[in-house]
This record gives C-alpha cells, sequence and structure tokens, in this order.
C-alpha cells in the first residue's frame, strides 16, 4: 500500500516526517555543544528547534493518522497504526523533555535529559523506518491481501 495522503506524486507523510526528525537532530547536537562549553544561546537554540519539531510532528502525527485510517486489508491498517503510535509516543517524549526545559533560564539541558533525547532519536528513527513501509509500494504491506 502507498500513503494516500499525496502531494505531487509522492506522498506526504515521509515528507513530513524529516522536518520535525532533523530539528529533533539539531537540537540534540546543540545540546552535546552546550554540554561541551558552547554558549549558552546555543542551548537556548535547541529548546527552540524542539518546540520547532513538535509542531512539525504534530503535522506528520496528522498525515501518519490519516494513511492508518484510510488504510486498506488488517496487515496495513495493523502497520499504519503501529506507526502513529510511535511517533506519538515520540512527540510525548519530545514534549516532556521539552517541558523540562521550561524551568531553567537558558533552557539547556543537563546530561539526564540529553541522555533521554538519544533514546527519543533512536525511538524516532526506527520508527521513521517503520512508517517508510507506507512509502515503499515494494514492502510486504504492499502487496494485496487474497
Amino acid at each position: 500500500m502507498q500513503s494516500r495522503l499525496r502531494l505531487a506524486g509522492h506522498g506526504v507523510q515521509p515528507l513530513l516526517l524529516m522536518f520535525p526528525l532533523g530539528l529533533f537532530w539539531m537540537a540534540f547536537v546543540f545540546d552535546v555543544a552546550t554540554l561541551l562549553g558552547a554558549p549558552a544561546l546555543v542551548g537556548t537554540l535547541a529548546y527552540w528547534n524542539l518546540v520547532a519539531g513538535l509542531l512539525g510532528g504534530v503535522l506528520a502525527a496528522v498525515a501518519v493518522g490519516f494513511d492508518a485510517v484510510t488504510a486498506t486489508g488488517p496487515a496495513a491498517a495493523r502497520i499504519g497504526f503501529l506507526s502513529l503510535l510511535l511517533d506519538v509516543g515520540v512527540l510525548i517524549l519530545f514534549a516532556v523533555l521539552t517541558l523540562m526545559r521550561v524551568r531553567g533560564a537558558d533552557r539547556t539541558a543537563d546530561p539526564g535529559l540529553l541522555l533521554l533525547e538519544i533514546a527519543g532519536l533512536v525511538v524516532a528513527a526506527f520508527g521513521a523506518w517503520f512508517g517508510g513501509r507506507f512509502a515503499d509500494p515494494r514492502a510486504p504491506v504492499a502487496e494485496p491481501v487474497p
């Protein structure tokens, strides 16, 4: 099955998913730089990358939800909803990370939050790979169910 939500012949879900993933990755890079001695402004940039990534992630989750709801066949629906659960779980984790940073004046992350960011990035990467099964017409879910 291919993504039903399309723009110029391309699935919208993979396009929307890369935006928040890139922002979350850049937030991680900025947080590492801050912990290694960069100015506090870099930590503030990481915080705002997380906020922008959450906004983009909500749009991507809506696209994944649309694909999951309009999926035909039990295998496609199962994969769609599992992909939606992964994406929403990553959004919740990064929302918690963002809210925990609000308490600080410069909104920088400590080493514990950085470890949670790494875990979130690993789950997000797996979710992007797993959700990519909708975009690939050769994926096992693309085969018609007899």
